[in-house]
């Protein structure tokens, strides 16, 4: 229910609220099988007249299977419409609900105003409870309503790499890419030094989600291969001062409250940091793949031993973990706070896996560590 995916009850308890839009698929719920059993489900059938039902599949592979085994004709004469595959709906890019609407999604996030749509209330639902409710015009529970619940088996995908475009006579495996000006290089840390140091460049509040990190609506998404660009734009819906106060520190640390990078999976909330010079985060909790995010981009992802220790931090407090190698491979991580000389316990319990990657500077350096000797 709006406006988080933690807020979760079943359709039943919610009622038949009328709904104005239905969307499926995108990166999420868009598979051959998921969208088989809508085809199965609008089969014969038509959207209501009130819904506005959009189909995006989850990879042009899929479109054309679909293509090929008439279900895609089944959606389109349901009164789907259905648009390419890429990302899309979920961020506003496109399919923005009504004003004050409803509307169903099968995607992951619906955080308010994430639609594009500041007023709308989004639902986040699985693909055959979408296709029923797009025909009933009403959040509905196929179960009790009657309809039967398709099974589809998987199907096997024919190798295409109709998409990538060679130079005549070349070499496949050896040609390099040519990327346009706004196309950047993929930023990299450096392997973690003995000693840590930074100011603190961000206080921030419980739940700040990766749309807060690194916003990608409709006017970012474009630079999506552009980190430098987007970095300008870190925190911008919680505090437009934090890019350039990254670049006067230099080297920053974020402070922050529970559950820290909620959201989408976002890399981008990683790698921005990365590029501003973030090299540790010490929250109350994170979220568990943000947190795994971090790791990989060699960022330090540091929880506080006692939550009470959150309230003595300020913006432009100096911190630093001195012998950083041998203390992240320990549970407990000591920061010293120079400004007010106070040591503080962290935890940091990161796995031998973690804290090689950490120690590399991220799972990419670990990876070209490990080839380099030799290593799988």
């Amino acid at each position: 229910m709006p406006h988080s995916p933690d807020n979760v009850a079943p359709v039943g308890e919610i009622g038949p609220i009328v709904i104005h839009q239905v969307a499926i698929g995108s990166c999420t719920n868009s598979s051959y099988t998921d969208l088989m059993k809508v085809a199965e489900i609008l089969k014969g059938k038509k959207v209501h007249p009130d819904v506005s039902l959009v189909i995006s599949p989850g990879s042009s592979r899929i479109l054309s299977k679909l293509a090929e085994n008439g279900a895609l004709a089944q959606m389109i004469n349901a009164g789907a419409r259905v648009i390419e595959c890429a990302c899309g709906p979920c961020i506003g890019m496109g399919q923005s609900p009504r004003s004050g609407g409803v509307s169903l999604r099968t995607f992951n996030r619906n955080f308010k105003g994430r639609s594009g749509t500041a007023d709308a209330d989004v639902y986040l639902v699985s693909p055959e409870t979408a296709a029923i409710s797009a025909i009933t015009g009403v959040l509905t529970d196929g179960r009790k309503a009657g309809f039967d619940l398709p099974k589809v088996e998987d199907t096997v995908f024919e190798k295409n790499d109709n998409y990538m475009v060679y130079p005549v006579g070349c070499n496949k495996e050896n040609t390099p890419l040519d990327m346009g000006p706004n196309i950047k290089p993929f930023p990299l840390n450096e392997p973690m030094s003995d000693e840590i140091e930074g100011s603190v460049v961000l206080v921030g509040e419980d739940n700040i989600t990766t749309d807060d990190i690194m916003p990608s609506n409709a006017k970012l998404l474009p630079y999506r291969s552009n980190i430098p660009h987007l970095s300008n734009y870190c925190f911008a819906t919680i505090d437009e001062g934090f890019p350039a106060r990254c670049q006067i520190a230099e080297d920053g640390v974020i402070i922050a409250g529970a559950n820290y990078g909620q959201g989408s999976s976002r890399e981008h909330a990683a790698l921005a940091p990365l590029y501003l010079g973030i090299r540790f985060v010490i929250a109350k909790s994170y979220a568990r793949i943000h947190r795994a995010n971090l790791i990989n981009s060699g960022i330090l992802p540091l929880v506080f031993s006692n939550p009470e220790d959150y309230d003595d931090f300020s913006l432009g407090h100096k911190l630093r973990i001195e012998n950083a190698k041998e203390e992240t491979g320990k549970q407990i991580v000591t920061v010293k706070n120079l400004d007010t000389g106070k040591v503080y316990e962290t935890i940091g319990n990161f796995t031998a896996e973690e804290h090689a990657m950490l120690l590399a500077g991220g799972k990419i350096n670990m990876i070209k560590k490990q080839e380099n000797r030799g290593e799988k």
